[in-house]
Order: C-alpha cells, then structure tokens, then sequence
C-alpha cells in the first residue's frame, strides 16, 4: 500500500487515485533561460522516480512537466545575448532534453510550454475578474485579489495577517494590496507582448502553472510536485487562482524534493553557487551523478560535494562488481528481497532504504558466486530489475568500471598484458608475473584475479 507525504495535510496519507486506476500527475519544471543546474537535476530524477514506481505498480500515468518559455529572466538573458526570447529558449530546452538523457530520465507524456497557452491564460484571468477574485486597474496589469480567497495559506502554513508585516506596494504597481499579486503584465519596451483583453502584455508566472495543469489532466488531479523551493509564493498562488477558477480542489496530493546544498546554502543561479548537470557530467560519469541524486530521500536535502560524488562512485562499483562475469539471465529467486525493497519504495518512495536492500543482495550473489554460479546470475538479474526503478545498473559491467580509460590507457594494450602476465603464471615465472602487475598499476590499471579470470578496472 502506497503512502505519499501530503505537503497539504502535513502528513503521509495512503495514495488513493481520484479516478480508479488512473493517476494524473503534474510537475513544475524549468524556466529555460541558462543551462539546468545539479538543483534542477534533482527534481527531475526525484520525479522520474515517482514515475518509474508508480508504473510499475500498475498505475495508469499521465506525468505533465511543463516548460516555462517567458519571464523576466528570459527576456533579460535574451537581451544580453542580442537574440529573440524564442531562439533562447529553444537552444536550452535542447540542451536540457540532453542533460535528461544523459541521466537516464524518461520524458513526461506532455510538456506544455507556456507560451502555447495564452489563450487559456485569458480565460482563467476573465473568470477571476467575474467572480471578483481579479481587478484590472486600467493599466494594463492585471492583479489577484489575495485577501478575497478565505483558504490563502493552507499548503505554506503562512497566514495573511502575518504576510502584510513589512509588504509594500512599489511605486509602478497599482495594487490594491501588498499582497496582490500580477496575473497580466502590461506591455513594457523591448519585451515581447501578446494582445489581451486587458492590453498587450504577457502573463505572470503563477497563472502558467493553473492553466497548463488543469488544461492538460483537468480541473482537479492526483499529485502536483515541484522543489520545497516553491511551496511559497509559487504554488499556494496556483491553488488561490485554481480553486477560485473552478470552484474545486485543486491538486490532492503535494510532494516537495529538497535542494541541492553548497555549504549550508541552497545550489542557485542568484546565489552564483551552482554547477550546471553538463559541468558535474564532465567530471562524473552520469550513473554516479543520478545514483547520488536517488539514494537520499526526495524530501531531504542533498549537501553537493567531491566526497558524496566519490561515495555513490564506490556503491556503483560495488553493485557492478557483483554484476561482472555474470550472464544477464531473467530475474530468479530473491523474492523476500523484493519485498523489502517495495514496502521500502511504498513508505513515501523510501530509497535509502531501498539502496540498502541492493546492498544486501549483492552480499548474498557475492556469496553464492563460486558454490552456485547459477543462482548468483539469477539474483544478478534480480538487482538490474529493481535497479531499474531507481534508473542504475543497466550497463555492462565493465563498461562502467572502465568508464573513463578512453583516452588514459590502450585498452588492447592491457588486454595484451593481461595475457602475457596469464603466460607467466602459467610458466610459474612469477617475477615476469609481478613485473607485468607493477607495470599495469603505474598505468592506473588494476587486475582482479577470479575464477572466471583476470578482469580489470581503472584506479580511482
């Protein structure tokens, strides 16, 4: 049985789908203006994730990740560059559809991206204004009227009264309350603009988000994610515009992934204290980077550092270790195994423990390997089915034990030593042998003699 933490309840609740077996499921993604960061890494593969073990649960998915294509950030960017928003924003959502790749991310079924929904955006905005939720002041702009939606506050924990210490209105804005907040931007010089009921302008941030969740999985639905980042403004303001919108509860289950962390302080582009995926991916191979981001619980916070980098590094080789010279056969025995890791996945997507039940695996294939090579290859096979779900362990051993030698040694040139060393041993001239051996380790190389025979690996 299914639990999810509700950031709405505060509590874990048992996961019930509001339509049989169909579970609708949106995410808040990128505003695709720079490369993606580690940060935005770790939503990504915390929701891929959710998604892989809600699939293979046997639920129906329908997983809509949306992309922010216009704001302020976009348009500044764009500026600085000297090129259109759209030429931006299309080069980077390129570049992130590649750093997913790389880290073995399944796309969401939709991706709607905030400028094909202007006209949904008009219409969400007029009903607001109809039921008195919205005003449009006559500039242009159009604000939300905060202090009129009585459930302000439920998801955050924030109250109104509290939010008005210390909020202003600045001098441009023509709010009738510091805690409005802008619907439709008027148009401003230099930005682009689409026209609208209320004037050319373009739409704020949190209307995006209402109009493309509930165009694409309805008015209301199963889960909405995003980072613990945005519980405060961004999605208590979904929920003000939705649920006035609608007259219906927005969004049942929230689910908020912890940050990326760089001495104490959160990994972001304001913060100029990032590192972007392909930065990190230059360095790490991408298993090790996603097996980082998926072996800490989702809620937690993850402190970024060479030595986390070096010990997911270390899981990886172990696991693969026990994989190498093995044959890849169908999973077979292991059941209690299974167990453990799925009631761990279904306590709130519990991958630390989950890991650890890897770990235990890899004990008892490390044990069977020589008395009972057949039942190891058939819990081998048992380890890549629910590596799997966490997205690891589908690559050939020694592929990613290598990784990295490309460049750094001649791999025919090993494999020539290994065998002129075999022929050493075998001519007892254990002097050659030694030589041969202290020879591939000033290369970096180092020799595992097994049953099966000499394999070998990179130092670290």
């Amino acid at each position: 049985m299914l639990t999810i933490y509700n950031t709405l309840s505060k509590t874990k609740e048992v996961f019930k789908p509001l339509e049989g077996n169909k579970v609708r499921m949106y995410v808040c993604g990128m505003t695709v203006y720079d490369f993606c960061h580690l940060g935005h890494g770790r939503s990504m593969v915390a929701f891929d994730l959710v998604t892989r073990w809600l699939r293979y649960s046997g639920y129906d998915l329908t997983y809509v990740r949306n992309i922010t294509d216009i704001d302020d950030k976009i348009i500044n960017r764009a500026n600085e560059n000297g090129e259109s928003f759209d030429a931006l924003t299309a080069r980077m959502i390129d570049a992130m559809h590649e750093d997913e790749r790389r880290l073995n991310i399944l796309p969401p079924d939709q991706e709607p991206r905030a400028t094909d929904h202007i006209a949904g955006m008009h219409a969400m905005i007029q009903t607001l204004i109809d039921k008195a939720y919205a005003y449009a002041p006559g500039n242009g702009d159009v604000y939300y009227r905060v202090g009129k939606f009585v459930g302000y506050g439920k998801l955050s924990r924030k109250k109104i009264e509290d939010l008005r210490i210390g909020a202003r209105i600045e001098v441009d804005e023509a709010k009738q309350d510091p805690l409005d907040f802008v619907l439709w931007k008027g148009v401003k010089p230099g930005e682009p603009s689409w026209e609208s009921p209320w004037g050319p302008g373009r739409p704020g941030w949190h209307i995006e988000c209402s109009v493309m969740s509930t165009c694409c999985l309805g008015e209301s639905f199963d889960i909405h994610g995003g980072g613990n980042d945005l519980e405060f403004p961004h999605h208590e303001n979904e929920i003000a515009q939705s649920e006035a919108a609608t007259g219906k509860q927005y969004a049942n289950s929230w689910m908020h992934c912890g940050m990326i962390r760089i001495n104490g302080e959160k990994m972001s582009k304001s913060l100029n204290n990032f590192f972007t995926i392909r930065d990190v991916l230059d360095k790490y191979h991408p298993e090790v980077v996603r097996y980082l981001l998926v072996s800490s619980h989702y809620r937690s916070s993850i402190n970024y550092s060479e030595d986390s980098l070096r010990e997911s590094k270390g899981a990886l080789e172990r696991f693969y270790h026990a994989l190498r010279g093995l044959p890849r056969v169908a999973a077979k025995g292991g059941e209690e195994y299974v167990e453990r890791f799925t009631a761990a996945m279904n306590d709130d997507f519990g991958t630390p423990e989950a890991c650890a039940v890897l770990f235990d695996l890899v004990r008892e294939i490390n044990r069977l390997r020589e008395s009972d090579p057949q039942a190891a290859a058939g819990l081998a096979g048992r380890l890549r089915e629910l590596g799997d779900l966490l997205g690891v362990l589908q690559l050939e051993a020694d592929d990613f034990l290598r990784a990295g030698a490309e460049g750094k040694v001649d791999a025919a040139e090993v494999e020539a030593l290994i065998q002129a060393r075999l022929q050493a041993r075998a001519d007892k001239n254990w002097a050659e042998s030694d030589r041969i051996r202290d020879q591939l380790t000033a290369m970096g190389v180092v020799l595992e003699d097994g049953k099966g025979g000499t394999t070998w690996r990179l130092a670290d």
